[in-house]
């Protein structure tokens, strides 16, 4: 029997606000039909122009409010809602705590897991933190642009301020702009595959200041890479480093495997809780400096070292963790997939004269099951995993290690809900509050810090 949805596309209707997705999309109902609406809190009544009707729920749009919610924030640029850039720039920041916290309450309450989730950690300036940008280059009415793409499209808004980002790296962008554009050089065309430059990224220490610039392009040789590298490093005299990363696919990979530098180092330095580290273009660096110290910080304080345990730091990245840890570890091993972030967490032990952690390239999953056939004990696993989560061969393999805990610091609610029911399984339960801390201000992600403990 085909089922009728009770509102037709194009019409209006009058609605309440009764919810937000995760997405940070209001809900409202209509004869028990969810609508999905941007830029909508709960509380608000809006008039809405339905826009799409799936078989279950439909998406609006809104056309005008006809009350607010007391958490509204007026100030908005529309072209942030518009890319994805700040989805949440609409609610109020101590609001949008909340809500983060309640992601991840409402996540372990349907899963029907007692679990207590504190109030978010937040920031006191939650804006301009950013210190990486990857922006789209294209052209547009003739002239090279940067900016972001329009949410599920590949259209340009041309932007200078990206009001999440470090100013820094706002200024730099379009300095690298204007040269690129002094010196004629052809924006990528997806469509034809031709053209030079597809994105500009940079990175910025937030306690050195040095700047990286990365120039990715289609073509093995940037045309006139003499002068306008010259020229990038007069304008910007942070810069300390000007890579090249070759990515010749047609595809809509970031970035290609060779990366080749074309002025100063190829990697810039930073501190991160009085440790240094060494970044290169392609380093898996936390995007939030002060946040990443107050997240990593938790989690060292959640593992409780005493020196006289050995840490596992799977998907360990350029080594953050590991040498937070090893400060008050017996030993730390670390393992990466990424070969290149593993060189680095080398070098960044030596830098931070470390000399009891050992690291290793290889899938998290495999090298937990090697160590644990050839005998290593650990007291305590720390995972950062990415959104996917942790494999379910990698949890079999780290109950068999048998850790007194495993700390998890976790970047989607959603997958460290089913790797909670997975770990307790194996009889690790969660028995003190999970931290969410706020690394991505105005967005709808969220990090949080979870310990695991054997029952």
């Amino acid at each position: 029997m085909k089922i009728t949805a009770p509102v037709e596309k194009n019409e209006m209707y009058d609605v309440k606000i009764i919810d937000l997705t995760y997405q940070g999309m209001g809900v409202a109902k209509i004869n028990d039909f969810s609508i999905f609406i941007e830029d909508t809190l709960p509380g608000e009544e809006a008039t809405i122009k339905v826009i799409k009707i799936n078989k279950n729920f439909g998406f609006g749009k809104l056309v005008k409010l006809i009350t607010k919610s007391k958490n509204r924030v007026e100030s908005v640029d529309k072209d942030y809602t518009r890319t994805g850039i700040a989805p949440l720039q609409h609610l109020k920041y101590d609001a949008q705590l909340k809500f983060k916290q309640s992601q991840i309450q409402e996540l372990f309450n349907k899963a029907k897991m007692n679990v207590e989730v504190l109030p978010t950690m937040g920031m006191e300036n939650p804006s301009h933190y950013r210190n990486k940008a990857q922006i789209p280059v294209k052209k547009i009415n003739g002239k090279l642009e940067t900016g972001f793409y329009r949410k599920h499209s590949h259209d340009l808004v041309p932007i200078e301020d990206f009001y999440i980002q470090d100013p820094e790296i706002d200024k730099a962008i379009v300095v690298v702009r204007d040269i690129l554009r002094k010196y004629h050089v052809a924006p990528y065309d997806e469509i034809n595959h031709s053209g030079v430059i597809r994105n500009i990224m940079v990175r910025r220490g937030h306690y050195s200041h040095e700047m990286m610039i990365g120039l990715i392009t289609r073509t093995k040789k940037l045309p006139m890479a003499d002068m306008i590298t010259s020229e990038i490093s007069k304008a910007l005299p942070e810069v300390k480093s000007i890579m090249q990363n070759i990515n010749l696919t047609d595809g809509n990979a970031l970035m290609g495997k060779k990366t080749i530098c074309l002025y100063g180092n190829s990697h810039i330095e930073d501190q991160l809780l009085g440790l240094k580290f060494y970044i290169s273009l392609t380093s898996f660096y936390q995007v939030n400096p002060t946040q990443t110290e107050k997240l990593y910080s938790l989690a060292v304080e959640k593992a409780q070292l005493d020196g006289n345990q050995n840490v596992i730091d799977a998907y360990c990245g350029i080594g953050t963790i590991s040498l937070a840890m090893a400060k008050k570890a017996k030993k730390v091993y670390g393992v990466e997939i990424v070969k290149d972030a593993i060189e680095d967490a080398k070098i960044n032990a030596q830098k931070n004269h470390i000399n009891n952690a050992k690291f290793v390239t290889g899938k998290a999953e495999e090298q937990m099951e090697k160590w644990q056939s050839q005998g290593l004990k650990s007291d305590v696993i720390v995972v950062d995993p990415p959104r996917k989560g942790l494999a379910s061969s990698f949890i079999e393999s780290a109950v068999k290690v048998a850790p007194k805990r495993i700390v998890y610091v976790s970047c989607n609610p959603s997958t460290l809900v089913r790797d909670a029911r997975r770990l307790a399984e194996y009889g690790y339960e969660i028995n003190q509050p999970i931290q969410p801390v706020d690394q991505f201000p105005q967005t709808v992600h969220i990090e949080s810090v979870t310990v695991f403990e054997k029952n």
